[in-house]
């Protein structure tokens, strides 16, 4: 089979050359974009003048043919298929003879390539941040379901404050509203049409970008025909946004590994979600979360590695380029496969609340509410954590248990020591955004109308 630039050359292309350009292992699942892409391509050239109505009806219908047979699993591929762009524009051109041999009229792979990727981007960057509202919805209901349970928040991995576990919960949530901000940020500027832009320079036939940019639903057509067709923009933003959620689910992944520990007990795993040891009998371990923080780094390598096989192309379209697709898709399949697992074994958690309680009620836990006290009074902030550092140093010291030694302080006393009874520090935080009853009540409203928002979105 000649290749699709036979006519300039007089042999055929050599084993290592076929081996190292071929790219269809991997861009044959963009087929379903890709005859989408060539039946408004050939629309567009019958509403021109460029393809008579016979001649187009006859390629599209062997486009739909095509599909069938690549959605079916019964399409053969030959060794001259380098890629799903000549997979399919050969097979319509055994199915429609001549007429075939006019789709690829005013159209060059440079275009159609960049085409079919971003309208396979704008799919996939929706569906994954339908699946991070889902995971949100989850994380809300957990939270919902834990009521006023609490448990030590740290800084440094140090017990710090106490806070209600759906605060917990919830930070997370927010911070995956942010992501699904990135994400369909990335998919709006994605949605621009590089169709008609040719090889470079667009075309000296009456193409006309604009119906097939509507025809394909995009947002609008390009502007400059060199950017169109070298432009991954799209591609580098889609690979940063999934990173960084990446990094979200790793760290949500992290506190679960701690969580299950016999140290901390905070959490049971399971059955479904945990594996067990090859060797030690009683073991469960939390491979989804393990699985979740290691993937982490394989996104951020991509994002890398694209950036580095960008930052040194001229215009305009570089084979470089083909090593755009092989870190976006395995983004997109690693974070799908991350959220399911993970949204899964969220769901099916079983806190163990008590031992929260338990290692949140540490008088220490609550030293900050002992200086806000004498703050209260009237002294300055410094002077009150000096005085309070003081108290926890010599209660650490054995002089005595913090209760008592802040009861006897004559600038504390009775009343300042029963702010170190059990639940009393959480139920006291009380600002707009903080980790107490009454503002994660107000929270959870605010993110309930935050997922709402998002599935608008989603849906326009």
């Amino acid at each position: 089979m000649a290749t699709l630039w036979h006519g300039r050359f007089e042999g055929g292309p050599s084993e290592a050359l076929q081996a190292l350009n071929n790219s269809l292992a991997f861009d044959r699942r963009m087929f379903r974009e890709d005859v989408d892409g060539s039946r408004a391509h050939v629309r567009m050239l019958a509403r021109v003048g460029l393809m008579s109505a016979t001649d187009a009806d006859s390629v599209l219908e062997a486009l739909d043919t095509t599909e069938a047979e690549l959605s079916d699993g019964s399409f053969t591929f030959v060794v001259s298929d380098e890629d799903i762009h000549t997979a399919v524009e050969r097979r319509v051109t055994e199915l429609a003879g001549e007429a075939g041999a006019r789709l690829h009229t005013g159209r060059s792979r440079n275009d159609q390539v960049a085409t079919d990727l971003r309208l396979w981007t704008l799919r996939e960057l929706t569906d994954l941040s339908a699946l991070v509202t889902s995971f949100q919805d989850t994380l809300a209901s957990r939270a919902d379901d834990a009521g006023e349970a609490y448990l030590p928040g740290y800084t440094h991995l140090q017990q710090a404050q106490p806070v209600l576990l759906a605060h917990q919960l919830l930070a997370h949530g927010w911070a995956l509203s942010r992501d699904v901000d990135r994400l369909l940020d990335a998919r709006d500027r994605a949605d621009v049409s590089p169709l008609g832009a040719g090889a470079l320079a667009g075309s000296s036939l009456p193409l006309d970008p604009d119906s097939v940019a509507a025809d394909l639903g995009f947002a609008a057509r390009f502007e400059n025909s060199l950017d169109a067709v070298s432009d991954r923009d799209f591609v580098a933003e889609a690979l940063f946004a999934l990173a960084l959620l990446g990094v979200h689910l790793s760290r949500i992944g992290e506190e679960l590994v701690l969580w299950s520990t016999d140290e901390f007990g905070f959490v049971d795993l399971d059955d479904a979600f945990s594996t067990g040891s090859s060797m030690l009998p009683q073991k469960k371990n939390p491979d989804i979360a393990e699985l979740a923080r290691g993937k982490a780094g394989r996104l951020v390598g991509h994002l890398t590695g694209l950036l580095t096989s960008l930052k040194g192309l001229p215009l305009a379209y570089n084979k470089d380029l083909q090593e755009d697709k092989e870190p976006l898709f395995d983004a997109c399949d690693t974070i799908r496969l991350t959220l399911l697992a993970l949204d899964g074994m969220v769901s099916t958690l079983v806190f163990q609340t008590d031992r929260m309680a338990e290692a949140a009620d540490s008088p220490y836990a609550a030293a900050i509410d002992l200086a806000e006290h004498l703050v209260a009074a009237g002294m300055p902030f410094r002077d009150a954590h000096a005085v309070v550092g003081a108290l926890v140093r010599a209660a650490l010291a054995g002089e005595g248990s913090l209760a008592d030694l802040v009861a006897a302080d004559e600038r504390l006393g009775p009343e300042a020591a029963d702010l170190l009874d059990p639940g009393t520090a959480v139920r006291r935080r009380t600002t707009p955004g903080g980790a107490g009853p009454g503002p994660v009540a107000i929270q959870r409203d605010r993110f309930s109308e935050q997922l709402a928002a998002q599935r608008t979105r989603l849906l326009a």
